[in-house]
């Protein structure tokens, strides 16, 4: 009775349009979305790259990908804290706590599931698929194109899966973001800071709004795949 009565308070909270919950959600999805945005093409490229061609070291490029699927997000965060902080390499660009040091955090946990998850497509692909746009006389961009052209729909979940990692993960987002109010908070870390100070409704609340993104988007995506399906 509790939970459903925390639940129904959630609701209306966010029905009210509070400022803090509503500034922490704003900040998670435009960090995910720019961090998605800037991974994606480099690492679709490398995916094919790995899946179509063949050259020195490939092999242990496929495995660095694969080891970076499992990396947690923390150790990703700390490498980032050292490298920016202050007696860091990078400290002198001042990106620590800024949702620019959150951007290239994410980026980074994005880009080895679009790079394994499109190197699974692309092997997937039948190889009389490229001969065909090669007898046809394509190129071989135009031939990669047609290639990738006929994964675009495992590209697109892999771009979901990749936008739900990012948006989820708080390690990362906490060290090199900081939680601050306003400017870092996203949606994980106002979570974990509500919850540790006992306001269970703001983390409902915002619990809520990551489970409606994520039924959003798969809707979404099944929607397209089943028009494609269709034609």
């Amino acid at each position: 009775m509790e939970l459903l009565q925390s639940t129904l308070t959630a609701l209306q909270l966010l029905w009210a349009g509070d400022a803090d919950l509503w500034m922490a959600i704003y900040i998670s999805v435009k960090v995910c979305l720019v961090a998605l945005l800037l991974a994606s093409p480099p690492a679709i490229l490398l995916g094919f790259a790995l899946a179509h061609y063949g050259f020195p070291c490939r092999r242990l490029l496929i495995v660095l990908v694969q080891t970076l699927l499992a990396l947690p997000t923390v150790v990703i965060g700390l490498i980032l804290y050292m490298l920016l902080s202050r007696q860091g390499p990078f400290g002198g660009l001042q990106l620590l706590f800024t949702q620019e040091a959150m951007i290239i955090g994410e980026a980074i946990l994005a880009f080895p599931i679009l790079a394994a998850l499109t190197l699974a497509a692309v092997q997937g692909v039948d190889s009389r698929a490229a001969e065909t746009a090669r007898t046809l006389g394509a190129g071989r961009l135009r031939s990669a194109w047609t290639l990738l052209f006929e994964v675009r729909f495992a590209v697109i979940a892999a771009m979901v899966s990749g936008f739900g990692r990012v948006i989820s993960e708080i390690g990362c987002a906490m060290m090199v973001g900081g939680n601050i109010a306003g400017v870092t908070r996203n949606i994980t870390t106002a979570i974990a800071l509500e919850t540790s100070k006992g306001a269970f409704v703001q983390g409902i609340a915002l619990g809520i709004v990551l489970i409606a993104i994520a039924l959003v988007i798969n809707f979404g995506l099944a929607l397209l795949q089943g028009r494609g399906g269709m034609r």
